[in-house]
């Protein structure tokens, strides 16, 4: 299973990005991740939130394929532990969905087209958290899953 993680522009801050960087290289050890920003046009961030959204869907449904599984990551979305995030995981995989998206909105949210495209939605926190922090938060689970999975101590319980 491919896992692919789709991002509304890039990360800007150094020592986020260089958080995601170390999560990235421990996953290749596990699953075949990659990472793609959708980088945004200037000229759209000038106009209203709800055309900010329609703009980034057109570009997120020009990148996924119709049989991928779309998972948004949503402040309304369900929320797991680590181990039901494994277990998640898991049962993807032994689904043999061929490609798991993952999908971090631009600073508005999705589109009613993103949502009604979406399998799930999850839910990191309750909490708001910025975008660029999503970004580390979700490969640092995914790397947590991974090991949960293979049974190493990198996830104490």
């Amino acid at each position: 299973m491919k896992i692919l993680l789709l991002q509304i522009d890039k990360t800007q801050d150094s020592y986020i990005a260089e958080g995601i960087e170390i999560y990235t290289k421990r996953l290749k050890n596990y699953c075949s991740f990659e990472m793609v920003t959708i980088n945004v046009p200037k000229a759209v961030r000038q106009r209203s939130h709800n055309e900010q959204k329609m703009e980034e869907a057109k570009l997120i449904l020009a990148t996924i394929l119709p049989e991928d599984q779309l998972v948004l990551l949503d402040e309304k979305g369900k929320e797991y532990s680590s181990v039901e995030f494994s277990n998640f995981i898991a049962q993807k995989q032994n689904a043999s969905v061929k490609r798991l998206v993952f999908l971090i909105g631009g600073p508005f949210g999705f589109s009613e087209g993103i949502y009604n495209r979406a399998n799930l939605k999850i839910s990191l926190s309750q909490m708001t958290f910025s975008h660029q922090m999503v970004r580390l938060f979700f490969v640092e689970q995914m790397y947590r899953a991974f090991s949960i999975l293979k049974g190493e101590k990198y996830h104490h319980e």
